[in-house]
């Protein structure tokens, strides 16, 4: 449990942490976007008898690294909203 009192973000003002926290919640959509992504590209991979186990695992290795970093940003993620004390609306992200 993070305690909010000696948290890194515990001094900054309303505003900052709402803007960091806007930031934090687009970055990661986009990360869940593109861990999606490897995700389903490993898995269409392993269905397929032709890809050999090299490129399997490049493509778990890939994975698991993603999603590593996805845990590390939603624990600071965490730490923004509790330092906020709520989770600011942000429009969904728009497609191009």
């Amino acid at each position: 449990m993070i305690d909010v009192g000696s948290s890194r973000y515990s001094s900054m003002q309303e505003s900052e942490l709402e803007v960091l926290a806007v930031a934090a919640i687009r970055e990661h959509r986009q990360l869940i976007t593109a861990d999606e992504a490897v995700y389903e590209e490993w898995t269409r991979a392993s269905a397929d008898p032709s890809v050999s186990a090299a490129v399997l695992k490049s493509l778990q290795d890939e994975y698991v690294a993603r999603q590593k970093k996805s845990e590390a940003q939603q624990e600071v993620l965490s730490e923004i909203i509790d330092a906020l004390g709520y989770v600011p609306d942000v429009a969904p992200d728009s497609e191009d």
